[in-house]
């Protein structure tokens, strides 16, 4: 991993679920080395401007989005109702509930980034719209 760049440092969403890599199993662990600079931050990128890139996610019950690199400014907004589990690379494990409608913004100052998966841990589809503000 690139030394100068710094982990997010703002709370991220969901109750901890685990940390310290409890409960990852060794192709998860390699799945974040292999994609420290994976930027394919969703399922299907369906536009791309100079000043913006538009994602669509959608995942089945079980399914799961591999470790992707966050640098550029972002939001998502849930489509569906649903339950995530995350990994990100200081060994945590979250669970998130979405309602559909729900938004969230992150910024991404310096060198800050997120790393993280992501897992439909819910009985129905869960699926976003993620649009990046490139820089």
């Amino acid at each position: 991993m690139d030394e100068t760049a710094i982990p997010r440092a703002s709370p991220l969403a969901g109750e901890v679920i685990a940390e310290d890599f409890e409960g990852w199993s060794p192709e998860i662990r390699q799945e974040f080395i292999d994609n420290a600079y994976n930027h394919e931050v969703g399922s299907t990128l369906l536009s791309e401007t100079d000043e913006t890139k538009v994602w669509s996610i959608q995942l089945a019950p079980g399914e799961r989005l591999p470790a992707h690199r966050h640098v550029l400014n972002y939001f998502w907004t849930a489509l569906t109702d649903g339950v995530s589990l995350q990994h990100t690379d200081d060994g945590t494990t979250r669970r998130v509930a979405y309602q559909a409608g729900d938004t969230r913004h992150f910024t991404f100052p310096g060198d800050e980034y997120l790393l993280h998966d992501l897992y439909n841990d819910g009985p129905g589809e869960l699926a976003f719209l993620t649009v990046e503000h490139k820089r």
